[in-house]
């Protein structure tokens, strides 16, 4: 008889109290948990190996195998029994006989449970149905299960407590794992092809005097042996920007960012960003150049930049389309005119109208430029399916962007939509210390209004300008933003291990 696989919650308890019994067992003859057992080979790796051996060939090379894994599935069949053993990379079945374990071995293996690590020596061979097995010569207990694993048919069908216990979720569903290869393929990819262009990977403060970088709501704490208030990092631009300025003229890091926001299928408090700063490159150079980083992370993730999300096809191989936010307001919302959209007293009429308060502390002293940006994230920006550069945003939502040369009021930045949803944020850097100064005072004076996400004033950050640093263009990337897009996965919890929940009670 094997364990049931659907195990009611009143008898959890019951089960755990019958394994702490074996356990107990286990401890009375030796060593319950031991660590000395090293395995030689992993399941897909066989798999791979000696797809096309048959039986004869197997029999004759005689491999020697020794493997590790947690047992998924039993069958007792008299002198000899099946178990399903899955490893890091797969599964694969173990053969067990009475005649190859001896008497007591066997006996022991009957009385072991589902979600046991296990360990097997032997020789690999291919069954009469045609799978690759382990003919298994030795057995060993290494690691005794004390909890019940989930309905073998059902998985983890509680999609918060996939969240919670991210750990059972890797166990029992395959989905899930292939969500976090295909991550790290896909970070591997972006770091591969960084160091192709040139890029030096550096490491910039998590904690910082003062936040900035972004507008957000930062996460505030205090540093005991300092004595003094400081700030989880919202992002590293302003770090990464003086390495510019000291000579590195290209860099990149791969990290965390806190912002003290919403939760959302969007949105978690922490999230990992990929920045990168090029001297002597503008925002035009910077769109090719993340352009062909999604695309080559898609393929070396996925094996293809054609790919399906939420059962609509999303093709990256084509080149980006690339819209101004009138013209995309105007593509998505045909109806407004040019007239229209320089109107401002037009602008926060139809805000209401969206449920959107033109009064707002972040809107309140708004110009055309930011009225026409909130009127785009109500019109057009979940629009955006197929990739979409939206560029020249206004000065004052763009407070570390270079202004354009030709068009007063507009920055050389451009954010990248795809599948309505923001991936990557990048532009021209404003190098100008003096310019930077007088926008960091506009933020403080909105900050001082009341808009909480405002910026704060740098003066470190000036002084490292006033040093002089080169034309450059930056950019970030939002990884679990761009995962989502590559594994099909609608909420950004799935595609972050451990994501924020509410307390468990």
């Amino acid at each position: 008889m094997t364990e049931p696989t659907h195990v009611p919650a009143a008898d959890e308890n019951q089960i755990m109290a019958e394994r702490r019994e074996k356990l107990q067992a286990l401890r009375q003859h030796g060593v319950a948990y031991p660590n000395d057992f090293q395995p030689t080979h992993h399941a897909a790796d066989l798999h791979e190996r000696y797809v096309d051996a048959d039986q004869p060939t197997l029999e004759a090379k005689q491999i020697q195998i020794a493997i590790a894994g947690r047992m998924m599935l039993k069958r007792i069949m008299g002198k000899a029994s099946f178990a399903t053993v899955q490893d890091g990379s797969g599964q694969i079945q173990f053969y067990i006989t009475r005649d190859n374990l001896g008497e007591e071995a066997y006996a022991a293996f009957k009385h072991w449970d589902m979600g046991d690590i296990i360990a097997a020596r032997g020789t690999l061979f291919r069954t009469n149905k045609g799978e690759l097995s382990v003919l298994v010569k030795e057995l060993r207990l290494l690691s005794k299960s004390l909890r019940p694993l989930p309905d073998k048919f059902h998985g983890l069908a509680d999609q918060e407590m996939k969240y919670r216990q991210r750990y059972v979720d890797l166990i029992v569903s395959p989905e899930t794992r292939n969500t976090f290869r295909a991550r790290t393929k896909a970070l591997s990819s972006l770091r591969r092809h960084m160091a192709d262009a040139g890029f030096m990977e550096v490491e910039t403060p998590m904690l910082h005097p003062i936040p900035g970088g972004a507008a957000a709501k930062p996460f505030i704490t205090h540093h005991n042996a300092l004595d003094m208030q400081m700030y989880m990092r919202i992002a590293p631009e302003l770090y990464l920007k003086r390495l510019i300025v000291g000579g590195f003229e290209r860099v990149f890091e791969v990290n965390r960012n806190f912002r003290n926001e919403g939760v959302s299928p969007r949105h978690n408090p922490e999230f990992t960003m990929m920045e990168f700063y090029a001297a002597y490159t503008d925002y035009r150079w910077l769109m090719d150049f993340t352009e062909s980083l999604i695309r080559n992370a898609a393929i070396d993730a996925q094996g293809s930049a054609v790919l399906t999300y939420q059962g609509r096809e999303l093709d990256l191989s084509k080149p980006f389309h690339r819209l101004t936010i009138t013209g995309a307001i105007q593509k998505y919302a045909p109806q407004y005119t040019d007239a229209q959209l320089a109107d401002a007293e037009f602008l926060r009429t139809e805000l209401r109208k969206f449920g959107v308060n033109p009064e707002a502390a972040n809107l309140k002293n708004a110009g055309i430029g930011a009225l026409q940006l909130a009127l785009f994230e109500e019109t057009a920006e979940s629009q955006l399916w197929e990739p979409t550069f939206i560029i020249d945003y206004p000065v004052e939502v763009s407070p570390l962007a270079r202004a354009s040369d030709t068009v007063p009021g507009i920055t050389e930045r451009f954010e990248l939509f795809i599948t309505g949803r923001e991936i990557a944020n990048g532009f021209s850097e404003l190098n100008d210390p003096e310019d930077q100064a007088a926008r960091f005072r506009k933020q403080v004076e909105q900050k001082d209004a009341g808009d909480e996400e405002a910026m704060f004033y740098d003066a470190d950050y000036i002084r490292a300008l006033e040093y002089g640093m080169p034309p450059t263009g930056g950019c970030g990337i939002g990884i679990d933003r761009l995962v989502m897009l590559l594994t099909d996965s609608p909420n950004i919890r799935d595609v972050i291990l451990f994501p924020h929940l509410r307390k468990e009670d």
